[in-house]
């Protein structure tokens, strides 16, 4: 197989350079496409971007697996076994330097960091200028329990709901995206909206989380709210699944029923689902009966009870489920 060797002008610094370039011959070109095309890839679907399924193109990730499998755990397991890892004492060792958050903060304030600009150079080089207390992520204590825990409850609603990467999701009270990141990263570009009243935990999901995760190319919709208004995610949008994790616990109950009425015409007819955290007792003061009339009043049903194992610690949570009946 011969190589034919030419040149080809291009542009460097303002001025033209030659730069050779080796072009394949044809015969040696026809038997690499033969190769290639003849072939057949082991690959993993999930690992390819698109399949043509009667001549169109479709998404693959439609049935890309959410939870972790029990193979995966025995691999892990088996990993951790084989490297005859332990977990080892928290202190100062060599090329490893532990400090808690506390005073990481204090030395990014003093010390501005590890490396950093001064005078004239000090603020030109920082797109997204970044609070200390985010960087040293002190929100992700916010909430009481471990930041893993975000990835258990989206496990759970995304497989409860059936959840595909072009569905559309929204959170009632996303706080700093500890569950929302996960949906984010596996959903299409806007297609997950949040309605959020803190302030702080906005600033936390915007200006660290979403950045850091290298997730701004996925457009989230998070708005700033606390009357369980939701026109501002637009009059013809329609969820396959609307969640809140424990914000009803602290809403009056006029307001939670005023937000399930303005909810129900946006969750898709049948197979959407709400999803609520913790309790319902918003439903259950107004006794069994008189709630599963307001709830059919309402065009609602309700699906039961449900709990999910949290995959790293010992917990898990209750989650209440609903449907819509009518178009």
């Amino acid at each position: 197989m011969a190589f034919l060797s030419s040149s080809s002008p291009t542009m460097q610094k303002g001025i033209f350079v030659s730069v050779p370039v080796l072009v394949l011959s044809v015969s040696f070109a026809a038997a690499v496409f033969f190769l290639l095309s003849s072939s057949s890839c082991s690959c993993p679907p999930s690992l390819s971007s698109s399949n043509v399924v009667g001549g169109s193109v479709t998404d693959v990730r439609l049935e890309e697996r959410i939870s972790t499998t029990r193979e995966d755990i025995e691999w892990i397991r088996d990993l951790i076994r084989s490297n005859g890892l332990h977990m080892q004492k928290n202190e100062l060792r060599k090329g490893i330097n532990p400090r808690t958050r506390d005073q990481q903060l204090a030395d990014l304030k003093q010390y501005k960091g590890i490396s950093h600009y001064e005078g004239e150079e000090a603020n030109n080089h920082t797109a997204l200028p970044c609070p200390g207390e985010l960087l040293v992520e002190q929100h992700h204590s916010n909430y009481g329990e471990p930041w893993a825990g975000g990835r258990d409850v989206f496990e759970f609603l995304a497989e409860s709901s059936n959840l595909k990467p072009n569905s559309r999701v929204l959170e009632i009270g996303c706080g700093t995206l500890r569950v929302g990141l996960h949906f984010i990263r596996y959903l299409n570009p806007s297609h997950f909206h949040c309605l959020e009243k803190d302030e702080l935990s906005l600033m936390a999901a915007l200006r660290y989380e979403l950045p850091s995760q290298g997730l701004l190319h996925k457009r989230p919709l998070i708005l700033r709210g606390d009357d369980m208004e939701f026109s501002k995610f637009g009059s013809g949008v329609t969820y396959d699944l609307i969640y809140a994790s424990a914000v009803f616990l602290h809403m009056p109950d006029k307001l939670v029923w005023a937000g399930l009425e303005r909810l129900v015409g946006k969750l898709k007819p049948y197979e959407g689902r709400i999803f609520v955290s913790h309790n319902v007792k918003f439903c259950s003061r107004l006794g069994g009966d008189e709630c599963a009339k307001k709830l059919a009043s309402l065009g609602l049903e309700y699906l039961g009870k449900q709990t999910h194992d949290s995959l790293l610690f010992n917990h898990y949570e209750i989650w209440f489920g609903f449907r819509r009946l009518k178009p």
